[in-house]
Formats: C-alpha cells, structure tokens, sequence
C-alpha cells in the first residue's frame, strides 16, 4: 500500500521538481527524472515517464524539450512571472521603508519561490535590503488586514494614535484614547501607508498614517455611510496634497525647462506643459494648496514660480514671509 501511495505521488513530486530544478539552462533528461523519483521512493520507468511529461503539458505546465548530448531533455519554460517582474518585486520588497527588514527578507524568500531554485539564488544575490530607514513596526502588517476586513465587511475599526517626542519614544495621543472610525480607503504615498476615514471623534473626513497605528481591531459597529459630500473629500485626501486639507485649486505654474522629468513625474503623461519662452514652460493643474504642495513646489527654488490666480501667489508669498520670519 505505501508503495502505491508513493505512485499517486509521482506526478505533483514531478511538478515540484520541473518548477524548483530546471529552467533554460537547467534541464533535466527521463533517465535523471527516473532516478530522482527513485530517491524519493517512487518507482518510474522510461515508457510511462514521457506520458507523465505529456500529462503534466496538458494540465498546462510549459514543459520544453531540449538535448543533452543524445538524450532527451526537459525543463520548465513558461512561468507565472518572467524574470524581470521577479526582480522588480523583489527590489521593491527590499527598498519599501512600509516593511520592516525582517518581513522584505521574509518577502523576498517567497519571491523567489515563484522561480527556479538557480535563478532563486542569483535573485538573492542581486537584491540588497539596505540600511535605509525601514519601518520598525511588525504590527503594521496585520493591521492592514483589519483595515481592509472593515473597509469590505463596511464596519467600523478602533485603534490608539502614537507620535514621537524628541527623545525618539513612541508615545500614545491624549493618553492612549481609543479612536473609532469608518475606514474609507487606503493610501500608498510617499512610501508609507494611509488611512482615509471618518472620524468620530473630528466629525469629518480624516487620514491616518497606519504605522502609527496600534492595537487596531474590527468592531461590531456598523461604518458610517459615505454622503456626496464625503466622497469628494474622501477624494481630495486621496491626493498627494489632500493631506493637511487647503483648498483645491486650478494653478498654473511656471518652470525651468530643466524640471521638465519631475514635473511629469509627479503629475503624470495626463498634464498639458507648454514653452513660453525658450527656458522655460507652464502648466496648469489642480492641486490642493496645502504644506504638502508648498513643501514639493518651493524646493526647486529660482527655478519654478507660481503664476496664477493672484490668490495662490499671494499665498505663496505669505508662505515665503512666514519661514523667513524664523530666521530674523
């Protein structure tokens, strides 16, 4: 009996070792396949061995043939990742300062499931978690996965607030309150996650940074119900600008031709930049006038310049005003 459960085996052990052993440049003849089988107890011969290999193709597996010397070889060509999406996944894992070093190493293991157990190994050696600043929050990870269980199962989540003080202590808000609200959506920006809810304690649309969150828990209490007005707030906060609110605007701005890749970049192959003169160009965007949009417009300094509406350069200007204030 334990000799015909062995055979019952004999295909999945066969998958297991065309997706961990071959590839390319690793193929595997019917002679080697018989004798790996027989390590592991399972008995194989050449005749069945082919329509093994046949069965294996038909259930959708791209099983190549190749030569080694005389014989027949075979390895594992299609596969669910190409090779470069391997390694951008993995180089992502590794540079995300969301994940803790421990969870991208954890990762970047399971990527490299995903190939073959030679380019696993060169995958390993190309992708250095480096000593940038990672996040140190293990918790974070499965606080995600009460977040979203509230979003889809529409029910409101509870957490406690920290920040730090300047002695780098992670401390609770108001004395460790618990806040309750109904989570929205999550946020991807600037390398760290986001959450956009209703609070209700605020009484309004609020964002929440998730890795200072502790203690998240699903509650019972049914989330409250996004109004037309919420869902265009809910929107705006989405927005790289929408963090500290400010209002929206249309603004057109004028740059040196040299910031041409960072402008596109940040607002993407969707904008409309224009020459207005032989140095430089304009755009005119909606953007939400808050720290954030100040804070990324004013470091190219000389370079960029807010044109209209006379608003928003007022604005500007009142912010220019308030930080050289701090230095008189």
């Amino acid at each position: 009996m334990a000799g015909l459960s062995r055979q019952k085996q004999k295909l999945l052990t066969m998958k297991k070792l065309f997706e961990c052993k071959t590839d390319e440049n690793h193929s595997i003849t019917g002679a080697k396949l018989i004798e790996t089988l027989a390590q592991d107890g399972i008995k194989a011969e050449r005749k069945t061995i082919y329509d093994d290999i046949k069965t294996l193709c038909d259930s959708g597996m791209d099983i190549e043939v190749t030569k080694d010397g005389h014989s027949n070889a075979y390895y594992l060509a299609g596969r669910t990742f190409q090779d470069e999406e391997l390694f951008v996944l993995a180089d992502a894992v590794a540079s995300c300062r969301f994940l803790t070093k421990k969870k991208s190493q954890e990762l970047i293991k399971k990527i490299q499931t995903l190939t073959s157990e030679h380019k696993a190994k060169q995958l390993r050696r190309l992708i250095y978690v480096d000593n940038r600043t990672k996040n140190f929050n293990e918790q974070i990870y499965y606080a995600i996965n009460k977040i979203q269980a509230g979003i889809f199962d529409g029910l409101e989540i509870k957490f406690r607030y920290t920040e730090f003080n300047p002695d780098k202590k992670q401390i609770l808000k108001h004395g460790g309150e618990v806040y309750s609200v109904s989570p929205y959506s999550l946020v991807w920006e600037n390398e760290n996650y986001y959450l956009v809810c209703y609070c209700n304690k605020h009484e309004k649309i609020c964002r929440y940074r998730v890795d200072r969150m502790v203690n998240v828990e699903v509650s019972d209490v049914s989330a409250r119900p996004m109004t037309d007005e919420d869902k265009l707030e809910v929107a705006n906060m989405q927005s790289l600008y929408g963090m500290y609110g400010g209002e929206l605007m249309s603004v057109t701005m004028q740059f040196d031709n040299s910031l041409a890749n960072v402008v596109i970049d940040k607002f993407g192959l969707n904008c409309h930049p224009h020459r207005n003169s032989e140095d430089t160009f304009c755009l005119t965007a909606d953007v939400q006038i808050a720290p954030t949009f100040w804070g990324w417009f004013f470091q190219f300094g000389s370079k960029a310049k807010i044109i209209a509406p006379e608003s928003a350069v007022e604005q500007a200007k009142q912010y220019i005003d308030v930080l050289s204030a701090n230095y008189k």
